[in-house]
């Protein structure tokens, strides 16, 4: 069984900056795709930004710039380095990986930006 285990939500101020990660264990042999998405009250879960094994990385317009996703393969994880935080970046987080045509979704985690 695998299972993802997110960290690093909480309260910031407009312009600050979180971290998120993502850790992956269980019967994993090799990750294709890590990625984060976010949903927010009202709204359908949108794509934020994904990394797939080589590096190659994919953002959302909405945070071009001011977010960077990176990967530990070593620990499979991922995490999101989230700077320039906008009340409009509120939302659940959750962290998505894909592997041998499986996709698992983490619990999400909360990240909350004040005016």
């Amino acid at each position: 069984q695998v299972q993802l285990v997110e960290s690093g939500g909480g309260l910031v101020q407009a312009g600050g900056s979180l971290r998120l990660s993502c850790a992956a264990s269980g019967s994993i042999f090799a990750i294709n795709v890590m990625g984060w998405y976010r949903q927010s009250p009202g709204k359908q879960r949108e794509f934020v930004a994904t990394i797939i094994s080589y590096g190659g990385t994919n953002y959302a317009d909405s945070v071009k710039g001011r977010f960077t996703i990176s990967r530990d393969n070593a620990k499979n994880t991922v995490y999101l380095q989230m700077n320039s935080l906008k009340p409009e970046d509120t939302a659940v987080y959750y962290c998505q990986i894909v592997f041998s045509g499986i996709t698992v979704w983490g619990q999400g985690t909360q990240v909350t930006v004040s005016s």
